[in-house]
């Protein structure tokens, strides 16, 4: 895609987005309304958009707000990273509202479709600590139409399949907040693409980056190859952001930027098994999470999802972790040793030693049968007819760990802007809940790297997302 402000191989440009998912989506589009006259080039590796965790199959959907996952809430009296979560999940859907109000992008219902979002425990302890959170959350605005119940009746109307065939007699309590949502992330990154397009940006793909220099002016040469032909390419940026998933460590380490000094990253892949059996996918339209398992980290709570992939419904059940050295799911063997250096050797083996269980659960995960699998959702869905679904490899995560001054490392399961090089270079790291709070993450990163057009822009961007007051 070319126009005005696009430039060819060997050009200086203002603005480099490595990775071709919802990050670089988000924030292009932003720069093409925050800045239109900016040049902007995406090189993405692959030969299409989103292929990676953006891609629709690669992820749940859930548009992440806060409402079902357990996880953000351990504590049932302390809401704040749920409410958090939420407020910038609300962010989102201003921006991707106001996008279809200026006709820069179609109608949203090609990508976000209305799903309710549910928790279903059992057991006296879990059902106590859900009673507990839902009176929490029912206090603030954002949660205040959630729903609870402990009648078995109520909870097969809103959940059927996790119903059927259940003992009543077990203690069980679920909530449920209607007006939720699934997410076509793949969809969703390609509609945005079209933004920063419109405006001459030119998406490259096929173009694998494999160097970053900053040179004494204080711009950076960005160096990589054409993945068919082998040509190099070479482009000059006055600003750079590393979106690229699981490889963006690597990049950041190529940089050389002391910001990244001590991170690591753990890779964690993921299985769902999927079903589109039109008699089973018509008696779920719900996003149910429950509990994880003792161990597990929080991406692996278990949930049976309702999902729309182009106009298709269908439904997925996991996720089942998977291990591999790869860092992207088309990536390579070898990437996960690329990023080792001395100076993240303690954090990696600190954060070993001390999640233990998280090892003891990732080799059950890979050791278990495809029978045991099956028996989870058997769990979820009493009634399940195994013939009815497939199992099929998700996307690849990341997880971050973190130098710690007295731990040496942490395992974290968030999303982490870095940047360096008094902002001329930024990069994003780390997994959930990110795609769904693209824009607030973008915003942030902007007001990071760009103080100097605070003024300007902040005006534009109370009218792009009304909830923004202003940039951080």
């Amino acid at each position: 895609m070319r126009g005005k402000g696009s430039a060819s191989a060997g050009e200086t440009v203002d603005v480099v987005l490595i990775g071709g998912g919802i990050m670089s989506a988000t924030l292009g589009a932003l720069i093409a309304k925050l800045q239109p006259d900016w040049s902007i080039i995406v090189l993405e590796r692959l030969d299409a958009l989103a292929e990676e965790s953006s891609g629709s199959w690669n992820n749940a959907g859930t548009g992440h707000a806060g409402l079902c996952e357990l996880n953000y809430m351990p504590d049932p009296e302390d809401p704040s990273r749920a409410e958090e979560i939420a407020r910038q999940f609300q962010l989102s859907r201003q921006l991707w509202a106001s996008l279809v109000d200026s006709g820069d992008i179609p109608v949203a219902a090609s990508f976000v479709n209305p799903t309710p979002h549910m928790d279903v425990v059992f057991g006296d302890r879990d059902v106590a600590y859900l009673r507990r959170r839902f009176a929490t959350l029912r206090r603030l605005p954002l949660f205040s139409a959630m729903e609870f119940s402990e009648d078995p009746d109520v909870i097969r109307e809103w959940a059927p399949l996790v119903m059927g065939g259940r003992d009543r007699s077990v203690p069980m309590a679920a909530t449920r907040y209607e007006g939720a949502s699934d997410v076509n992330f793949g969809a969703l990154t390609k509609t945005l693409i079209g933004v920063p397009a419109a405006h001459g940006a030119d998406v490259r793909l096929g173009h694998e980056v494999t160097r970053l220099r900053r040179t004494v002016d204080g711009r950076w040469t960005v160096t990589g190859r054409k993945r068919v032909g082998g040509q190099r390419f070479e482009i000059s940026a006055r600003f750079v952001f590393v979106g690229a998933g699981g490889c963006a460590l690597k990049l950041l380490q190529r940089a050389r930027i002391p910001e990244v000094r001590g991170y690591a990253v753990f890779p964690i892949g993921a299985q769902f098994l999927r079903t589109a059996a039109p008699g089973v996918v018509a008696k779920h339209d719900a996003k149910v999470y429950g509990q994880s398992a003792v161990g597990a980290p929080p991406m692996s709570v278990p949930h049976l999802d309702r999902r729309v992939v182009d106009g298709k419904p269908a439904l997925m059940f996991g996720p089942y972790a998977t291990f591999s050295t790869r860092l992207l799911k088309r990536g390579r063997l070898s990437d996960l040793f690329t990023t080792i250096r001395p100076h993240n050797v303690a954090p990696l083996l600190a954060v070993g030693i001390r999640n233990l269980s998280l090892v003891r659960y990732l080799i059950g995960e890979l050791t278990a049968s495809k029978k045991q699998k099956f028996a989870q959702l058997q769990r979820f869905y009493p009634e399940v007819n195994l013939a009815d679904w497939e199992l099929v490899q998700a996307g690849q995560r990341a997880q971050l760990i973190r130098p710690h001054p007295r731990k040496l490392g942490v395992l974290t399961f968030g999303t982490e802007i870095v940047t360096g090089a008094e902002g001329s270079i930024a990069g994003l790291l780390g997994a959930s809940p990110g795609a769904s709070i693209a824009p607030a993450v973008m915003i942030e990163l902007l007001g990071t790297c760009f103080p100097e057009r605070r003024e300007i822009w902040d005006p534009i961007l109370r009218e792009l997302v009304p909830g923004v007051v202003e940039m951080h």
